[in-house]
């Protein structure tokens, strides 16, 4: 979608687009939203969608927009929003360099209450909050020697060096023991089991020090995104696996810095990345086998993507600096990646690769080199089989495309 085969690769999403009925909406402020520059969002329990601006807080309802600033709610520390949550019991929290804000919902609408320094807050810039399952709030300070501060409706406690490390941390994830796993921006993932805090480096096998997110799935295994990727650690953090390629940019640039990680209910991973350097960016999701990423050629409301939320129905809402997009619910057979309906063989191979697909009939197969340049391409295709000659093809690691009426179907065959 980034390359010299922009319209090869246009067409191929309109194919995926009709398998699976999903579309791109986008919202700017000519619809409602407070203003474009959005660096946060979230979802509240009746699925109200919370957009953090720079001018500001927007509601959506679905239909409406509401807005929430300091002319509206002079309480509002600042309207330059850096941290939105929407909490378990309807309240909504919004972090800024000044402080941290609760919005209450009440017969009069929302009520607005300030936190600072003064009320027991660690720092009074806040780049991320996050609930825990029992209710409390952990607030992530980036600034030096901040740590991370908690509020349980009550009391204010806080964490800091030597405890965690002192460049500060960029958000908290709760496994199913109740621990706690910070992503720092300087000093890698830090684990706190109630008593212990275990700092994990490259040299305990992660992709980068520089951690930007933290997501846990639903087996336990932590997702930390950093300024070169993806590590993945499994639950007693004794393996250690990366992903560097999530979303694909022009060649020859593969470098892929996270900004934010969410899961959806069926347990799918999602995230969004910005390459500062190229003004390029978008969002990818791993359904357990691959990645299949969209950006602003898809329709994205722009390439700076900032943040992302998952309502109840699976809809993914995302924030850029020129606005706000909604990926529309995917089924969860969006790519078909099952060995028993597909193979692929002879792999490796220097002669021809087989392609056999059960239960349907190849309607696309296209065969990339490792810089996404279009090798050789087959379109439809009236048979469930197919043979490519590969003899001519120089020796490499390569990337088949395949589609059919169940989905699209990605694989790595090696030549030699």
């Amino acid at each position: 979608m980034k390359n010299i085969y922009i319209i090869f690769y246009f067409l191929f999403f309109l194919l995926s687009y009709n398998l699976t009925s999903q579309t791109i909406v986008s919202y700017t402020q000519t619809d409602g939203l407070l203003n474009n520059y959005v660096e946060c969002v979230t979802v509240d329990i009746n699925d109200n969608i919370w957009f953090g601006t720079a001018f500001g807080v927007s509601m959506f309802d679905g239909t409406s927009w509401t807005s929430y600033d300091q002319t509206s709610h002079p309480l509002m520390l600042s309207n330059n929003i850096k941290a939105i949550t929407a909490t378990s019991n309807g309240d909504i929290w919004i972090g800024t360099d000044y402080g941290v804000n609760k919005l209450i919902s009440g017969i009069a609408g929302f009520t607005c209450i300030p936190y600072t320094d003064l009320d027991g807050l660690a720092n009074n810039k806040v780049t991320r909050i996050d609930e825990a399952p029992n209710g409390d709030l952990w607030f992530s300070h980036s600034s030096f020697s901040a740590g991370v501060s908690v509020f349980n409706g009550i009391n204010w406690t806080s964490y800091n060096s030597p405890d965690l490390p002192i460049s500060g941390i960029c958000g908290t994830a709760f496994d199913s023991n109740g621990d706690k796993w910070f992503s720092s921006p300087l000093d890698g993932l830090v684990h706190f089991d109630g008593n212990t805090f275990t700092n994990y480096t490259i040299n305990d096998g992660l992709l980068s020090n520089y951690s930007t997110s933290i997501c846990i799935d639903n087996n336990d295994n932590k997702w930390l995104g950093s300024s070169s990727g993806m590590t993945v650690i499994n639950t007693t953090a004794t393996q250690f696996s990366s992903h560097t390629i999530m979303y694909s940019l022009p060649p020859p640039d593969t470098l892929n810095p996270v900004v934010d990680i969410a899961k959806d209910s069926w347990g799918r991973i999602w995230t969004t990345i910005y390459v500062g350097y190229l003004s390029e960016g978008g969002v990818a999701f791993w359904n357990g086998t691959q990645w299949t990423d969209y950006d602003h050629t898809d329709g994205l409301a722009g390439p700076n993507v900032k943040g992302l939320a998952i309502d109840s129905q699976n809809n993914v809402w995302i924030a850029t600096t020129t606005g706000v997009s909604m990926i529309s619910t995917m089924p969860s057979q969006i790519i078909v990646n099952n060995d028993q309906l597909l193979t692929i063989y002879p792999n490796p191979s220097n002669s021809k690769i087989n392609i056999n697909l059960n239960r349907s009939h190849i309607d696309l197969a296209a065969l990339f080199d490792n810089q996404g340049r279009l090798i050789i391409k087959f379109d439809n295709i009236p048979s469930s089989s197919l043979a490519i000659n590969v003899s001519s093809i120089s020796a490499g690691i390569y990337t088949l495309k395949i589609s059919s009426i169940a989905g699209v179907d990605t694989r790595k065959v090696i030549i030699y």
